[in-house]
């Protein structure tokens, strides 16, 4: 029901902000070059900000933060204008001088951000990014398959599951998840403590029916498999579908993440950008994209007008007391290099 909400709040609104004078985004030949992750805004969106403003968004996705990163850095005669990376990876941007400061005279909506969400570790200042969406990495699982209580990241090596378990193909996320079942942080740098994940994940590597991305929603709706990690803003897409899944999150904590908007500094269009940071934060929008993830929003009055389902769910919006025992993805200096070895490793092994 989240979903067909989210399409008919769309449609209306769409109906209702379309311009009487009969213009159209090709009549400004104006643009904005938004880069995203899949399955990552709600249907409508885009489409209700080109006719509000008249700009045309060039819209492409990408899975994973090193993905999107990878491609910023080697791509040539080519730029976006918004991206929308995690946490860790914005603080990586800000300390190579790829982002540019946001006027926020042009955002007049980001006053509407719970005090909470500002000023966050990854963005000191708040100068370079706008809150987008957060949450925890958790299990998802098929209580038909799994009846006993998932309490614990070692399930994750159970040969009880061999190939039924998915994981992402992600290294933060994966190698994440082998350091937390081990018991140390998942942002160790610590070279023995890497290497004991490594030999954690090889160890796995049997059990493991696939390192997935968007595509797990799917295979998990489709009971492919029995266990998977994934990323909570997956929950209400899945649940739209298929409400007898479920999920959880270990007692050893999580990653609890943050996704924000922000813009490159080679932009070529800062001004259409600084008006689709304001137009995704506006209460109504902000509650869609949300609600079509099944996702707590950052923006207070969104937030309050969304189902209890939601607010009260420990999953998507943990209260403070979970939240100080989960840890957010900071940069690994000195260690980035031997995370990309271990994870090409695992994935080629």
């Amino acid at each position: 029901m989240k979903r067909l909400y989210a399409l008919v709040l769309a449609l209306t609104l769409l109906l209702a902000f379309t311009p009487l004078t009969g213009c159209s985004q090709d009549d400004s030949g104006e643009t904005v070059r938004i880069y995203n992750w899949g399955d990552y805004i709600a249907p409508g969106v885009i489409e209700l900000f080109e006719e509000e403003t008249g700009i045309e968004v060039v819209y492409d996705t990408f899975e994973t933060n090193e993905d999107m990163y990878l491609k910023l850095k080697n791509s040539s005669g080519y730029t976006y204008d918004v991206v929308i990376p995690s946490d860790y990876m914005i603080s990586k941007m800000l300390r190579e001088d790829m982002l540019a400061e946001i006027d926020f005279n042009n955002v007049p909506n980001a006053a509407g951000i719970d005090e909470r969400f500002k000023n966050l570790d990854y963005d000191p200042t708040g100068a370079y990014s706008i809150p987008y969406m957060w949450g925890t990495v958790c299990i998802a699982y098929d209580p038909e398959q799994v009846t006993e209580e998932v309490n614990s990241w070692d399930i994750l090596w159970d040969e009880d599951y061999a190939r039924r378990i998915f994981m992402i193909d992600s290294e933060r996320d994966s190698i994440g998840v082998a350091l937390l079942s081990l018991g140390y942080s998942l942002n160790s740098t610590d070279p023995d403590e890497l290497e004991e994940a490594k030999q954690k994940l090889l160890e796995q590597k049997p059990l493991v029916l696939a390192y997935t991305g968007d595509d797990v929603k799917d295979k998990m709706i489709a009971r492919e498999g029995a266990l998977a990690v994934i990323w909570s803003c997956d929950i209400g897409i899945i649940r739209e579908q298929d409400d007898t899944l479920a999920y959880a999150i270990p007692d050893a904590g999580t990653n609890v993440w943050y996704d924000a908007a922000v813009i490159l500094k080679d932009a070529e269009n800062k001004a259409n950008a600084e008006a689709f940071l304001n137009f995704l934060c506006r209460p109504d929008v902000a509650q869609m994209n949300a609600d079509y993830m099944g996702s707590a929003s950052p923006v207070s009055e969104a937030l309050a007008n969304q189902d209890e389902s939601i607010r009260n769910d420990p999953i998507v919006n943990p209260p403070a007391e979970e939240l100080a025992k989960y840890e957010v993805f900071q940069m690994v200096d000195g260690a980035a290099e031997l995370y990309e070895e271990i994870w090409s490793y695992v994935l080629a092994s």
